[in-house]
């Protein structure tokens, strides 16, 4: 338990603490150098992940529900995986799932309530007197990491030129991203002798059905 909750606390800080310090000091838009391609952007995502939309107001309320739910199912499996001694690889990239989902909705949650908007023009302002931009769960996630590097002038189809990844996206994105390409890299490793056998949750039925026969299959 003590690693996954490292694991997890480790990728809300630093997510949290890089959103908090680009919302409040960025214009909405603003670029400044990075590390290599490796570029500071700063833009607010009303939808998903990697900078889609979902929906208008009610789409956004439905997303945040759905996230919420989907953080309660992921911390049961967390806890299903810790009673049945999963692999510590698939606790940890399970973790990762868990944080990045987590820090989006803090965002969607609060921070529409602790800050004014942002604009090109002006910074937000924290805990602003005439409140904030949104209701509870209806702000915007925080983007800021943009991996800008371009197709080679010799690519054909009109790709000359153009970014090769345009999305910019998030500490949280990058978690989740992360979490699900170790657990379908390692899958075999992680989820028994088979491709797709989740024995830690079969060992579990077994053990509720009859001990004597998950002893004999153990």
């Amino acid at each position: 338990m003590r690693t996954v909750l490292i694991t997890i606390f480790s990728v809300l800080f630093i997510d949290q603490i890089l959103k908090l310090w680009v919302k409040a000091n960025f214009f909405l838009g603003e670029e400044i150098g990075g590390l290599g391609f490796i570029k500071l952007q700063f833009i607010e995502n009303p939808g998903m992940a990697f900078g889609m939309e979902f929906g208008g107001v009610w789409g956004k309320i439905a997303l945040s529900l759905f996230r919420v739910g989907a953080v309660v199912v992921i911390w049961f499996i967390i806890k299903n995986l810790l009673n049945n001694k999963a692999h510590k690889g698939l606790v940890f990239s399970v973790g990762l799932i868990f944080a990045g989902a987590l820090g989006n909705i803090l965002d969607s949650a609060f921070y529409g309530l602790m800050f004014s908007e942002s604009s090109p023009y002006y910074m937000a302002e924290f805990m602003p007197e005439a409140g904030g931009y949104a209701n509870f769960m209806t702000g915007h996630v925080v983007d800021m990491i943009h991996f800008k590097f371009h197709y080679p002038s010799w690519m054909p189809f009109d790709m000359a030129g153009s970014e090769i990844f345009p999305p910019v996206f998030n500490i949280a994105d990058f978690a989740i991203s992360l979490g699900v390409g170790i657990i379908i890299v390692f899958n075999k490793r992680f989820l028994g002798k088979g491709k797709g056998d989740f024995s830690v949750f079969r060992k579990q039925q077994l053990i509720a059905e009859d001990p004597i026969d998950a002893e004999v299959e153990k």
